[in-house]
């Protein structure tokens, strides 16, 4: 079956101090689900970009940059690695997942096969 990642895109500023502890109940008990049908095979979520650093090559010179990196608004909160029958499924768990936040959460998800071999 193909694997799929769900890279999961936050505004880092709905949030400041991390997810909700009702919030936090829905997704394990969501990802409870999905582990048991097989469909999750690992998520995890990202520390603030204030705690990263970007590692960029251009014209074959390397710059590093330490966070917070104040011109992203959107950024990459975590991931979910999925393994489903076909895209359709993993949009489909993709969805379940969005909707367990709360109505002030802007969340997108980029939903991506990988390529095998």
């Amino acid at each position: 079956m193909p694997r799929y990642l769900s890279l999961v895109r936050i505004e880092e500023t709905d949030a400041p101090a991390g997810p909700s502890p009702e919030l936090v109940q829905r997704m394990e008990k969501l990802m409870d689900e999905m582990t048991k049908a097989g469909i999750l095979l690992d998520t995890a979520g990202l520390t603030p970009t204030a705690q990263g650093t970007r590692v960029h090559y251009e014209g074959g010179k390397i710059s590093v940059t330490d966070g917070p990196f104040t011109e992203s608004k959107e950024v990459i909160g975590g991931y979910a690695l999925l393994q489903a029958k076909d895209r359709a499924e993993a949009v489909e768990w993709t969805k379940r997942f969005l909707k367990v936040h709360e109505e002030y959460w802007t969340v997108t998800c980029e939903v991506r096969e990988l390529m095998e071999g």
